[in-house]
């Protein structure tokens, strides 16, 4: 790198720069070419550069004083221990908090999320170093991602492992020992030994380390636990559960890191709480000791509304990899395994939900909804107590990062009206209301231009995969090449399982066909997303929006996108005119895509469930109570004929839909502030944190 721009290789190694609009400009106007075939990645990108490029803007003093200013903003934020942690709590010189997750969702160049549980994680570290908590977070590197998804022409999912991550080319670095080499840590008490090699990303001023199993000292079958989420076989997934909670522990320790307490994002980090208690043990501590000082220390959230959504281990598994571990805890084989059985069902195995339930004195669902129906789900751990509502299971309802989720036209657009200071106020709902001030027009044409944009991309998208996979011309109009650039467009991007009923506008056909042909307010609808590789029920309901979408009849006005991820997340939840979501109540958890479209005026249309049962307030957006699916189908249409269709074809004569604008400003006005990771990652603190680091024998040295 020249020296005047050498700092560009410093903030490519930052995710910083993945929320902050004036520093990914800088890398995109390098070479806007170069930096949309990199996937956005600045670091690929500055590796695949021309050095003449590099020269040249070396020598463009307007760019040269940008790079500068934006340097100048990331080491003041990065480098300062300010912010609002160290005013908001007392005495707040504490150690890290160890945050643990299976998946973080960060950016597209870092495959290493499935889903929602991912995409909230990753919000949440980039909350914490805007806000400055004190977080330090673990998780595994998946170089081979969760899965490629590549639909056939009959419409059937085929599953395939995608490009393995080239970790070179990726902003991650490796962690070194003192002798300059990789650190690699042995998996305390597994056998045969299980290594790990240590990467890490920087998050803004939060350390997340990955862990990766796959290096020449492990045996075949041991490289391959963290070669891609949630493995299938479930020996192998309780072998990745270890090094997760135990190995992540181990590598803690290793680098001197002694976090002050313990937040577990889902039960597949349970057995980090047992590291806990085995070291307090070791030093002297009874189990009744150690399990109470760890238990205060510990906050878990659970996202799960289902039984069958809880990791389940058979005893004898257990015995065979925890039998010397039970001793070590002071305790015997079924004391420990106790702990994770359900009084519904003790034959069934070690439940690690029931099990991190049971250790930890601060536990949450992710909405008001889903804490009722995780009260209800998991009463038979308290039977002394009384009533449902008082098991001790709170709800902290799940945000969306907003710098992060915001389009950057939308943001120019807010920081013109709402103050140069409304991201620094996000969480104020007052500020909110001067989201009235936008000229209707002005938002209108904004939200059109990223309309053109997703449909643009979806082109694109499909071009490539003709010219360069060769794919049957099905495909490519499945793909959505055929979709309008003015007709309103309607988005659905979940996971692809059966209680998401991501088919259920298709339940009367000729119903569905009026609305997609009317001649002079045609609707269209954009399908995305992903069946796990072992639910079939799940592909066969996306095999048969394939279908509907290559059936003539619907007028190429049905498109599925395959290979969903987050930057088609980005374009969707930004362009679509209305987001649908209709699960079976009361199975959403949360739900965070609604959020994201809702902050960037896109409202939704969804079964009041998860959050939508707390965001919609009958300005915002619309809602049906869920019921049978008849039912539910046909309150879906009765809404687009009669509210969601007149009100958006219905035009001044500059050509706005004025009352659908309105719809969109209430759409963010209700929205952005109480349904941001900024309210809840204070909530976390305020309600969890404060009371647990109290508890921490580490808070007060």
């Amino acid at each position: 790198m020249p020296e005047k721009i050498a700092g560009l290789g410093e903030l490519a190694f930052n995710l910083w720069w993945s929320w902050h609009p004036a520093a990914r400009m800088l890398f995109k106007t390098l070479d806007r070419q170069v930096w949309k075939e990199s996937g956005h990645n600045p670091v690929k990108m500055l590796q695949e550069l021309p050095p003449e490029t590099l020269a040249a803007a070396a020598q463009d003093r307007e760019y040269v004083h940008r790079v500068d200013a934006v340097l100048s903003r990331f080491h003041r934020e990065i480098g300062s221990k300010r912010g609002w942690f160290y005013e908001a709590v007392p005495d707040p010189e504490y150690p890290p908090i160890a945050y643990f997750s299976a998946e973080y969702g960060l950016h597209h160049a870092l495959p290493f999320y499935a889903g929602g549980l991912g995409f909230l994680a990753g919000d949440y570290l980039k909350e914490c170093s805007d806000l400055g908590v004190p977080l330090v977070a673990l998780g595994f590197m998946y170089p081979q991602g969760y899965l490629r998804q590549k639909i056939r022409a009959d419409g059937w999912q085929e599953d395939t492992l995608g490009e393995v991550l080239d970790r070179k080319a990726a902003p991650i670095t490796m962690v070194l020992d003192e002798t300059g080499n990789q650190l690699v840590v042995k998996v305390p008490f597994i056998e045969p030994p299980i290594h790990v090699a240590v990467w890490k990303i920087m998050v803004g001023k939060i350390p997340l380390y990955l862990m990766d199993t796959d290096i020449e000292v492990n045996e075949p079958w041991n490289r391959v636990i963290s070669a891609h989420l949630y493995l299938g076989d479930l020996e192998q997934r309780l072998r990745q559960e270890m090094v997760l909670g135990i190995g992540g522990r181990e590598v803690l320790k290793t680098l001197g890191i002694k976090p002050s307490m313990l937040h577990m994002n889902e039960g597949h980090s349970a057995f980090a709480v047992l590291e806990r208690i085995r070291a307090r043990v070791a030093d002297g501590m009874n189990f009744a000791e150690a399990a109470a000082q760890v238990r205060a220390t510990t906050v878990f959230t659970t996202h799960t509304p289902v039984p069958a959504g809880q990791d389940i281990f058979s005893f004898n598994l257990m015995d065979k990899y925890f039998e010397k571990y039970y001793p070590l805890l002071g305790m015997d084989r079924d004391s420990f395994l106790r702990l994770g059985i359900t009084p519904e069902q003790p034959t069934a195995g070690f439940n690690t939900t029931a099990f991190a339930l049971r250790m930890s004195a601060y536990r949450n669902g992710v909405s008001r909804k889903h804490g009722e129906v995780t009260r209800r789900m998991w009463r038979s751990l308290w039977p002394e107590v009384p009533d449902e509502g008082a098991v001790p299971i709170e709800a902290i309802t799940n945000g969306i990062h907003v710098p992060t989720w915001i389009e950057p036209k939308m943001e120019l657009l807010f920081n013109r009206y709402l103050g140069p200071d409304w991201l620094a106020e996000q969480d104020n709902q007052m500020n909110w209301g001067l989201i009235g001030e936008i000229p209707p027009r002005e938002l209108w044409e904004a939200h059109s231009w990223l309309r053109i944009k997703l449909l643009n991309y979806i082109r694109s998208q499909m071009h490539r995969r003709w010219t360069e996979d060769k794919v049957n011309p099905i495909n490519v109009i499945a793909g959505g090449t055929l979709l309008e650039p003015t007709a309103l467009t309607i988005g659905f991007a979940r996971r692809f399982t059966s209680y998401k009923r991501a088919a259920l506008i298709f339940h009367n056909i000729e119903r569905l066909k009026k609305l997609l042909h009317n001649r002079w307010k045609p609707i269209q609808i954009i399908f995305a997303g992903k069946a796990h590789p072992a639910d079939d029920e799940g592909k066969r309901i996306l095999q048969r929006i394939f279908n509907f979408a290559c059936d003539p009849e619907m007028g190429g006005k049905i498109a599925f996108v395959e290979n969903y991820n987050e930057m088609l997340g980005q374009y969707m939840v930004h362009g679509c005119d209305v987001w649908l979501n209709n699960p079976q109540p009361p199975l959403e958890a949360s739900g965070t895509s609604g959020m994201k479209a809702s902050l960037n005026g896109v409202p939704q249309l969804s079964i009041l469930d998860g959050w939508w049962l707390e965001g919609y307030n009958g300005r915002n957006g619309w809602a049906f109570e869920g019921r049978s699916d008849a039912e539910d189908a046909e309150a879906i249409y009765t809404i687009l004929e009669q509210e969601v269709v007149p009100l958006y074809y219905k035009l001044d004569e500059k050509g706005v839909p004025l009352e659908w604008v309105k719809l969109m400003k209430e759409s963010i006005k209700s929205t952005a502030a109480p349904f941001s990771a900024r309210r809840m990652t204070k909530e976390y603190v305020a309600r969890f944190y404060q009371k647990s680091l109290q508890e921490s024998p580490l808070a007060h040295k």
